[in-house]
């Protein structure tokens, strides 16, 4: 099989990776704050030879590590951030393990380690057969927000890349050959004048009437947007006390829709009416665009050989323990699972089995996610394949409690393994055949002639570094 000695290689280095991975699920460090994670994953590399870039494009926890010379480049995206207020034990029942604290509900520990054991698995591959060629390692934090690999493309981090690899941890083996929503992520910030609410509200502005004026545009709106489009919000500073009419209001919006210049068109609508509410209310306005992502674009070249080296390697050879934990954790959310199968069109196949125990093809050809992704960016500026494996029990919700368990015990291991396996062995096909390279970008340029990538953030954006809680304990 191709890829025999970069197998071998993560075999040898399971503990390790599963040590990794498990260190990374204990940091739990939300986007931005990864320092721990980041600074784990780029020592490791640094040891094993790969030079490392710290603090790349404005963010402290961003880093870009090479090994290796020449064509084909190829870049593994690997992410590392946790969600707030998700803290859990690896056990089949809620129980945090800090109170209110943050916690892997997407498996990011699994991403980043998976990545790791990807490139050096390739690199010991690289050595024992002498292939020619350069490996990429992009640390990329705060995907969860959509910031990271977002203003690194805007600095054009991985512009001179032949290809790129990456995964995300799944309740399912295959390939990821779908779409996702592009989206933009804005704060709305109202400002106007206080006064006491009962003494003399008529000389009070009220930022907060203004941010729920601009809520109520927006829902109304809802009915003249195509209908694939998704709008939601949080209101972020509502004010401070009721007895004073509040000068300060913020509202936080996510404008997501199938493509990026549906996006830019709703936004621009989003604008007018939050540009409505301050005439209605005397008040004033601005905001920041804090992400601004595309809509990923699958390569169907990459995709192939990605499924090909997973079918090669099979799926996770799971214990009964593995089952048994699945079994007792989907009593958790069992209508959810019923739910989620349906969707996939596989609730007859798999209504009996609780860990995903076969590699499939994809399900997804032709369909967009709901979700968005930052991986997205990238896949507009280079051809990108990504492949998913079975880390949590079928069924499972995303950004769940019952997601955080999964990630930091066996189950999580395993699927992590098999990713790091499957993208070394797709790495070493693709050095091996350049034909491929060549088809694969040849694939990508046709896409994206009449649309070529350009940064949708604003020239004046900066990383948010100064607004993101503090979620670390």
């Amino acid at each position: 099989m191709t890829g025999k000695n970069a197998v071998v290689f993560i075999d040898n280095k399971k503990e390790m990776l599963a040590d990794v991975s498990d260190k990374i699920w204990g940091y739990a460090e939300v986007g931005l704050q990864e320092h721990k994670s980041a600074k784990l994953l780029a020592d490791i590399l640094a040891e094993y030879g790969f030079k490392v870039d710290y603090g790349v494009a404005g963010m402290p926890t961003a880093f870009v590590a090479t090994w290796g010379e020449g064509q084909p480049k190829i870049g593994f995206l690997a992410e590392y951030d946790a969600l707030p207020h998700l803290s859990q034990r690896p056990i089949t029942y809620r129980e945090p393990l800090i109170e209110d604290a943050p916690g892997h509900g997407c498996g990011h520990n699994l991403y980043g380690a998976g990545v790791l054991g990807a490139v050096l698995g390739l690199q010991a591959e690289m050595k024992a057969d002498q292939l020619a060629g350069s490996i990429v390692f992009f640390g990329c934090p705060a995907e969860e927000t959509l910031v990271g690999k977002v203003f690194m493309a805007r600095e054009g981090l991985f512009n001179d890349l032949d290809l790129a690899l990456t995964w995300h941890p799944s309740q399912l083996n295959t390939t990821w050959s779908g779409s996702s929503n592009a989206m933009n992520s804005v704060k709305f910030n109202f400002h106007g004048r206080t006064a006491h609410a009962a003494g003399d509200p008529h000389n009070g502005r009220s930022a907060l009437d203004a941010v729920e004026l601009m809520n109520i545009g927006v829902n109304y709106l809802r009915e003249h947007v195509i209908p694939d489009a998704r709008m939601h919000y949080v209101i972020t500073n509502g004010g401070g006390e009721p007895n004073v009419v509040p000068d300060k209001a913020q509202v936080w919006y996510y404008v997501r829709a199938p493509r990026r210049q549906d996006v830019d068109e709703i936004f621009q609508r989003v604008v007018r009416i939050a540009e409505g509410a301050t005439l209605m209310t005397d008040t004033s306005m601005d905001y920041q665009i804090i992400a601004a992502a595309y809509n990923y674009l699958p390569n169907d070249i990459i995709s192939k050989v990605m499924l090909q080296s997973l079918k090669e390697l099979g799926a996770p050879d799971w214990s009964e323990d593995d089952i048994a934990f699945a079994r007792e954790l989907t009593d958790t959310f069992k209508d959810m699972k019923e739910k989620t199968l349906r969707s996939y069109n596989s609730y007859e196949r798999y209504k009996d089995v609780y860990l995903h125990n076969e590699v499939i093809d994809p399900i997804d050809k032709g369909k967009t996610m709901a979700g968005s992704t930052d991986v997205a960016d990238v896949s507009w500026i280079s051809p990108t394949g990504q492949l998913t494996t079975a880390c949590i029990a079928l069924g499972t919700p995303g950004h769940s409690w019952q997601f955080v368990s999964c990630s930091g015990m066996s189950i999580g291991h395993k699927g992590m393994i098999l990713a790091a396996k499957a993208m070394a062995v797709t790495g070493s096909k693709l050095l091996r055949n350049p034909e491929l390279v060549a088809e694969a970008r040849a694939e990508f340029k046709a896409k994206t002639k009449d649309s070529p990538y350009k940064c949708a953030l604003p020239a004046a954006a900066q990383p948010p570094l100064d607004q993101l809680p503090d979620h670390s304990h």
